[in-house]
């Protein structure tokens, strides 16, 4: 077996190397140095060889408000990467089957975030490009399918957090930033100050337990779209107090700044579906996840990034 990863030098795309060299499995991840998906022609370096599997894990995006400072951008960008894969995918590799990622922010606000209504109804204002252009992917695949029999599986992640997060500059997902400025508020006696006013809920899946579930969901499901999350989701004053609590730091000099964005105020995955795929499914307890991330954050010193 030969695998593509486009995105392996990515938080998730690190993992699933893990994962598969742990299994013995074969794989070809080029950086974006190696391989700019934006520009057209440039996989056409691989296409010589035939892989079996195609995860597409590659996006243009950030975390935090950086949706809505670039939204032109992000649409230009990521609709030529999404474009430059399908068309790769159906020109040269049509033995393969493309394993591509979704998002929660493509369901519209009110929905039950059902794979069903995953094309239905406008997605949140503040992530609407991005959100877009994941459903544009998913139109892509359907639509390569429909005419050539091509092969293809989608999973939508809720969001990811767990050890190995990047610390380059990019703007961190909530959970991680969470983190951040709580151990810095013990260890440099910094203003812990989080956007919104804490109330607004998200919910958290462990990545290696996503990676997990993905790879076994890959190998059973075709032409699939599955949401895989916690099924349950929590208020940024609860992450915030057990992250406290962990460290040893005082809940009550946390800060909430209102004036700030905060995107959905509640975003929680059906998987109804998965557990009815995998009966024995059972999300990592939250606390042993945010402790081992934690702790990675204090190996690391990860936290020393401001």
């Amino acid at each position: 077996m030969s695998i593509f990863i486009t995105g392996g030098g990515g938080f998730l795309g690190a993992e699933l190397k893990r994962q598969l060299q742990a299994a013995g499995q074969n794989f070809l991840a080029p950086t974006s140095r190696e391989c700019d998906l934006a520009r057209e022609g440039s996989l056409g370096q691989f296409s010589k060889q035939q892989f079996t599997t195609i995860f597409h894990l590659a996006a243009w995006t950030q975390a935090g408000d950086f949706c809505l400072r670039h939204p032109g951008e992000q649409w230009i960008i990521n609709q030529k990467m999404n474009t430059n894969i399908l068309s790769w995918w159906q020109a040269h590799q049509s033995q393969a089957k493309l394993v591509f990622i979704g998002t929660s922010c493509a369901y519209a606000p009110g929905s039950n975030l059902v794979e069903t209504d995953y094309m239905h109804g406008e997605p949140i204002e503040s992530l609407y490009t991005y959100a877009m252009t994941k459903r544009m992917l998913f139109a892509g695949a359907k639509a390569l399918e429909k005419q050539f029999g091509l092969k293809w599986f989608c999973a939508v992640p809720s969001t990811l957090y767990g050890p190995g997060y990047h610390t380059d500059g990019r703007q961190m997902h909530f959970i991680f930033d969470l983190m951040r400025k709580i151990i810095r508020g013990k260890e440099f006696g910094e203003p812990v100050i989080l956007w919104g006013d804490g109330n607004q809920k998200r919910e958290i899946v462990f990545v290696g337990d996503f990676v997990k579930t993905l790879l076994h969901l890959n190998d059973i499901r075709i032409n699939d779209i599955v949401n895989i999350g916690a099924g349950e989701e929590f208020s940024i004053r609860t992450f915030a107090g057990l992250i406290a609590e962990i460290i040893g730091y005082d809940a009550s000099q946390i800060q909430y700044d209102t004036s700030r964005y905060v995107g959905a105020t509640s975003k929680c995955l059906a998987i109804e579906k998965l557990k009815s795929i995998m009966p024995d499914y059972q999300p990592r307890d939250l606390r042993e996840g945010l402790e081992s991330t934690i702790d990675w954050f204090y190996d690391t010193k990860a936290y020393l990034s401001a």
